[in-house]
């Protein structure tokens, strides 16, 4: 937490600089009281995103905290903040940004409610950012010679069982299955699945064209169907078979298929396409597998509320606060009108809205690009270090005034 010095200075200047002796190799963090320490070095907070759409995604934060507990609590490492404190800092945040601000001013808004605490990270004291997008898909609502392979929705005997209740050191932990008798077994793997095992049981929302395409849609979460008529219908995540998610990427960097500095999500498909009697095998070497629900809207986040681009992030569940505003500092590639890919500075206020299986620990984020082919280059080839922030609600004594900005 910053000192009351740095304070008036952030205030007045609308930037932060915080200052700390470097940071030391980390134990894996397994307890959210970890996630998050004091800020370890100088970060300006400077947004370089829009306004209007940090103002949108704000707003999908405040839908889902009115429908939270007023008393149910939000663990910032050392802090904890009620559903009540943490709306009520956003509600105010959000009445006071306007289109066309300046950095500088958005800061200033920012931190007349809020104050920072930095993500421990990984081993190294690092955060790795990658992104996703919302892919399209070419697929069929029936299956025909071309469309054969089945978007599966949400299986009847799958089981869902949240841990948290079981003992408060799983908060956030949940494990999927089926029952075999009186047990609860794993689900069925993605091979099995692949293999047949759901045959029979209608489940069938659609059929997609390429294998391929529709398990990197899994990966991504959600994406649109673009159907033989042209006509679209957006997809989203239902459920998973609960198994860990293994990545193929890792895969083929041990078996010397892609070398690791060139690995891409470009690269992989890339490489599935020109090996595709390899195919089932990689694939199936993720045994994770989820299940699709049709969208009436937006791709939506673990929140079940739209997610914005260049504005929601996914991280750990277990660890960081849903809904909470945070702010990042890494980079992101972006094409040139000659083709090449130039990697550019990122940093901006985002939303903690998302979680997904493979971003596990302190040290990892996800950032939402959205769909297109610009927001598919961000998804396919960000993998850069950076730092991740989460702005605390501010204790305010009872009856003192808030500071304001005008």
């Amino acid at each position: 937490m910053s000192t009351p010095h740095v304070r008036v200075l952030l205030l007045a200047a609308c930037t932060l600089f915080l200052s700390a002796c470097p940071r030391p190799t980390r134990a894996p963090v397994t307890k959210p009281e970890d996630a998050l320490v004091e800020v370890s070095r100088d970060l300006p907070l400077r947004d370089d995103g829009e306004p209007a759409a940090l103002r949108a995604a704000i707003a999908e934060s405040l839908v889902w905290l009115g429908r939270r507990p007023v008393d149910e609590r939000f663990v910032y490492g050392p802090r904890q903040v009620t559903a009540f404190e943490l709306r009520t800092a956003l509600e105010r945040l959000h009445s006071r940004i306007r289109d066309g601000m300046s950095p500088e001013e958005l800061t200033a808004q920012v931190l007349v409610d809020f104050e920072p605490l930095e993500a421990a990270g990984g081993e190294d004291g690092q955060v790795l950012f990658t992104g996703y997008y919302e892919p399209m898909l070419e697929a069929s609502l029936t299956r025909t010679g071309e469309y054969t392979v089945p978007i599966h929705g949400l299986p009847k005997d799958l089981i869902e069982v949240p841990l948290e209740p079981f003992a408060e050191r799983f908060k956030a932990e949940r494990i999927f299955g089926r029952l075999d008798g009186r047990k609860v077994v794993p689900y069925w793997t993605r091979g099995e699945i692949r293999g047949g095992r759901l045959q029979g049981q209608g489940l069938e929302l659609a059929w997609a064209k390429d294998p391929v395409a529709l398990f990197f849609t899994e990966v991504q979460g959600s994406g649109t169907l673009r159907l033989p008529d042209g006509s679209q219908r957006r997809i989203g995540y239902a459920a998973s078979n609960g198994r860990p998610y293994r990545s193929i990427g890792t895969l083929l960097i041990q078996e010397s298929a892609i070398p690791k500095e060139q690995m891409s999500m470009q690269a992989l498909r890339a490489w599935l396409a020109t090996n595709p009697a390899q195919c089932n095998r990689v694939l199936d070497y993720n045994e994770s597998y989820v299940f699709f629900r049709f969208l009436s809207g937006g791709a939506e986040g673990s929140l079940g509320r739209p997610v914005t681009p260049g504005r929601s992030i996914a991280t750990d569940a277990r660890l960081f606060p849903k809904g909470g505003l945070a702010f990042i500092h890494t980079e992101r590639p972006v094409r040139l009108t000659d083709g090449t890919v130039q990697w550019r500075p990122l940093s901006r206020f985002v939303l903690n809205q998302d979680t997904g299986g493979a971003i596990r620990g302190a040290g990892r984020v996800d950032v939402y690009w959205g769909p297109g082919p610009d927001a598919e280059l961000a998804a396919g080839m960000m993998k850069q270090k950076g730092r991740l922030l989460f702005l605390v609600p501010r204790v305010v004594p009872a009856g003192a005034p808030r500071a304001s900005v005008p």
